[in-house]
Formats: C-alpha cells, sequence, structure tokens
C-alpha cells in the first residue's frame, strides 16, 4: 500500500474511533507544541484530530509562565495534589492558582497507594483541596507503584475497583463531581477498571491511539505524550487531549464544572 494511502487510512480509522463526539474536522496540533522524545508509531500525527489540549503538572514543571501556556493552547490542566495520606504536592497551590489567574479551568488529582484504605485518602485529599466554584473535577490517579520506597503493594482486582469505587463516592458527596479516573496501559487492563461503574477515563498512550491500545472502552482524555514541550512551560510535560471539538468541550464544561 502507497504511504498517502496508509495515512489516510490511519486518520479515517482514528476519526471513525471518535464517533459523534469527535472533531468536525481538523484543526490542526498546536504549532507551539513539540515532543522532546516523540515515539515512532504510525499515528503519532493523530493529535492533530484533536481540537482541545491540555497538560498534567506537577513538582517537577517548577516554572510555568501560564498566560504563555494559554496562548500557547493550552486549554485545561490536571495539577498534582496528594498521595496516599501524608504528601501534598509542595506547588499544588502556586500551580491553581497561576492557571485560574490565566483563566484555564484546572483539576487536581490524587495519586492512590494501596497501603492505606481509601477513605484515609479520601479524607487526606479533601483536607488539601479546598472546593472551588469552575474547577474540573478532581482526579483519581490509579496505577502501580513498583518504584515506592514505602508501597509496592499489588492487591487484586477485584479489591482495586472496590478502592476506587469507595474513593470515588466519597470526593462526589463533598465536590458535587464525580471525579475522573486516571490509569496506564497495563494497570487498566489488568484491573478491567472498565468495570467501574460510572466512571470517566483519562488514559495514558503514548505509542498508540487509544482505539487501538484500549479497543472497545470510552475514555475522555487521552495523555498521548509525557515529553511535551510548550512555550511557558520550562522542561517537559505530559500534553493531553480532549475527545471531542469544540462544542462537546463546551458541553462537557457545562455539565462537569463544579459549583
Amino acid at each position: 500500500m502507497r504511504p498517502v494511502r496508509l495515512l489516510a487510512l490511519v486518520f479515517l480509522v482514528v476519526l471513525a474511533a471518535c464517533g459523534s463526539r469527535g472533531p468536525d474536522h481538523v484543526s490542526g496540533f498546536p504549532p507551539q507544541f513539540g515532543d522532546a522524545v516523540p515515539h515512532d508509531w504510525r499515528g503519532r500525527n493523530v493529535p492533530a484530530a484533536y481540537q482541545v489540549h491540555g497538560i498534567d503538572v506537577a513538582r517537577y514543571q517548577d516554572h510555568i509562565d501560564w498566560h504563555t501556556a494559554r496562548a500557547s493552547g493550552v486549554r485545561f490542566a490536571f495539577i498534582k495534589a496528594t498521595e496516599g495520606g501524608d504528601y501534598v504536592d509542595p506547588l499544588l497551590a502556586h500551580h491553581r492558582a497561576g492557571a485560574r489567574a490565566a483563566g484555564i479551568p484546572s483539576s487536581a488529582y490524587h495519586y492512590y497507594y494501596f497501603c492505606r484504605t481509601p477513605q484515609e485518602q479520601a479524607a487526606w485529599f479533601i483536607a488539601n483541596v479546598p472546593r472551588r466554584a469552575g474547577d474540573l473535577p478532581p482526579v483519581l490517579d490509579m496505577e502501580w507503584t513498583p518504584t515506592s520506597r514505602t508501597c509496592t503493594r499489588r492487591p487484586p482486582a477485584a479489591e482495586v475497583r472496590q478502592d476506587a469505587a469507595i474513593f470515588l463516592s466519597i470526593l462526589t458527596s463533598y465536590y458535587g463531581q464525580r471525579p475522573i479516573i486516571y490509569s496506564t496501559v497495563d494497570f487498566f487492563r489488568e484491573n478491567e477498571m472498565w468495570r467501574v461503574q460510572g466512571a470517566e477515563f483519562w488514559l495514558r498512550s503514548v505509542a498508540g491511539h487509544p482505539s487501538e491500545v484500549h479497543p472497545g472502552h470510552d475514555w475522555t482524555f487521552w495523555q498521548y505524550t509525557g515529553t511535551g514541550l510548550i512555550p511557558g512551560i520550562r522542561g517537559r510535560v505530559d500534553i493531553n487531549a480532549f475527545r471531542g471539538n469544540e462544542q462537546a468541550w463546551a458541553r462537557w464544561l457545562a455539565n462537569r464544572q463544579q459549583r
């Protein structure tokens, strides 16, 4: 098959996978964005099909000019808040204030450890993330922690899903919005996270489109690179796409922003 025909076929497959929530047309990947270490996969230019892009940040992004980032195409931000039951990201408040001042809707996320109960971790998150009108739903980041110095426990899948459901329920009651679940490829598969009732997903997939890596499963946000380069942000940053066009993004915000 000729390269041009192959590229066209890949693109059409991706747009078909987007379904009714996909883009009406290709608006182009924000030209200011780059990738320090792009993966060599056949669809690496597919993010161009999505119109709304954002970032997720933590203390590692220690210098962000949020106004420049917004002018470069950043439309939303997921900001690290807490881990387990005893850690708060030192730049949480700084990043939240910066994103809000620049008019970028943001959310805070919790990195889960399986050595504490979901009740303890939910209480820790709530204690450190004040409820604010206009924020995006909070995020539960669930992935294995093999390099942790304190917790490498890997419970069975049923327990993982039960913990997730308890955490989601507690935060839903407090924030008025059900949290999004972030998951890596292996964790999502091994624990069959799609079985968590009512869950909305933000999925990592840096070497393939979610329709190929997570076939048959729904998602709202796609983390497509962990080595992004964006004006206004010193160093590398994760970049994400929202699954939908501008109209879908407006509808999602209307339904999912905290009040």
